[in-house]
């Protein structure tokens, strides 16, 4: 009777375990300036929502018009945006956006 030599470990059913060495420690490292950016993006956008809708700026009535502490909120929330730009372009260019596209 002939015995067929089955591998113990067939990778034809394994999933890849091996990463990038930089991935995962930086993806993680990064996480928090993505949800900062992401804080700042919504405070921003819900500013200019009560700008638009009752005329209100709420930085600048919690702040004063015109001071440096106004224009540093509204600079951290531009860089945000900036930030946002950057993030949406590496999720478009990230290899499971792909797989799902194609």
């Amino acid at each position: 009777m002939a015995t067929m030599n089955i591998p113990a470990n067939d990778r034809r059913h394994t999933p890849e375990r091996r990463q990038s060495p930089g991935l995962a420690t930086s993806r993680h490292s990064v996480a928090w300036l993505d949800y900062l950016a992401m804080a700042l993006m919504i405070i921003g956008g819900l500013n200019w929502a009560s700008v638009g809708l009752f005329g209100a700026d709420v930085v600048a009535n919690l702040f004063g018009v015109g001071t440096p502490s106004a224009r540093v909120i509204y600079v951290l929330v531009g860089l945000a945006a900036l930030y946002g730009i950057y993030l949406a372009s590496r999720m478009a260019g990230a290899p499971s956006m792909k797989r799902l596209a194609g």
